[in-house]
């Protein structure tokens, strides 16, 4: 009996494990360390949801707002730098689009805000 109770209470255990750490989905995503990030991935030196280097990117990081209202270079109506402000003149990102360009050999995608 105590021989049963064990091998019941080892198959408990794995099917708990086994349900914790999963045999793995194929279709799940799979982080290659590609250049590629999401667009709400911000670990990269590009920020794809804005469409500006990270560094730059002031809707990500609210400490340079300061910075570029100093340099007159703020869009009130859009609460982002002037620059920045595609949505005002979308050949703006032209400019960032080719040090994208520049630095990686392919184009960027289109920010998605």
């Amino acid at each position: 009996m105590r021989l049963l109770n064990g091998k019941l209470l080892l198959a408990i255990i794995c099917f708990v494990a086994c349900g914790v750490v999963g045999c793995g989905d194929s279709k799940a995503p799979v982080n290659t360390g590609s250049a590629k990030a999401s667009a709400n991935e911000h670990a990269g030196w590009w920020c794809s949801e804005h469409g500006v280097p990270e560094e730059e990117c002031a809707r990500c990081d609210s400490s340079l707002v300061a910075g570029f209202k100093e340099k007159g270079d703020w869009c009130e109506e859009h609460a982002r730098p002037e620059s920045q402000c595609f949505k005002c003149d979308p050949k703006r990102f032209d400019k960032f689009a080719a040090r994208y360009e520049a630095k990686t050999g392919k184009k960027p995608s289109t920010p998605t805000e």
